[in-house]
């Protein structure tokens, strides 16, 4: 009697010792591959090509008294001039960051995120934001023109006592 069973007998599915080891010098390939590029990566690490915090931004009779929203996108600053004194006014509201809206009509800073309001000065009368918005360094470079430095904010809160608008730098006489 003949065996009926279709046993597959063939060695096509088994792995040879040269197979075998062609497989595990292209996994230690792979390894040594990877591990030498996060060397590589952890050697240069990310750099954040940042804008620089200062700008010149013209000279003083470059400005009418009013509010300037020119460099509101490029820079985040409205540029107030009045009479006597020119400031710089940070685009970012002290309740959430949102960047307030100068409404010419109403003659005030509106921020559309929550509502607070601002007078041109900066000084909020409604809403939740806590205190005024910040001012921003102003000064004037060797060359006579404005120059805004963001790293420096003037802070005017009322409720804690602390008014820095007065300091040097937050404001310039003209």
């Amino acid at each position: 009697m003949s065996c009926q069973c279709k046993c597959n007998n063939n060695n096509d599915n088994k792995i040879t010792r040269r197979g075998f080891l062609w497989s595990a010098c292209a996994l230690l390939a792979a390894t040594a591959g990877s591990t030498a590029l996060a060397t590589v990566r952890f050697i240069f690490p990310n750099t954040l090509n940042e804008p620089t915090n200062m700008r010149k931004i013209g000279f003083i009779t470059d400005y009418k008294p009013g509010i300037d929203e020119r460099f509101l996108k490029s820079f985040g600053v409205f540029i107030v001039r009045e009479e006597e004194q020119m400031y710089a006014i940070s685009s970012k509201c002290t309740h959430l960051g949102c960047t307030p809206r100068w409404l010419s009509a109403q003659q005030e800073f509106q921020c559309p995120c929550h509502g607070s309001k601002f007078y041109p000065n900066g000084i909020n009368f409604a809403g939740p934001a806590p205190r005024a918005l910040d001012r921003v360094k102003i000064a004037i470079a060797d060359d006579g023109q404005i120059l805004l430095d963001k790293s420096q904010l003037f802070v005017c809160d009322m409720a804690k006592g602390k008014d820095e608008w007065q300091n040097e730098g937050a404001y310039l006489k003209v």
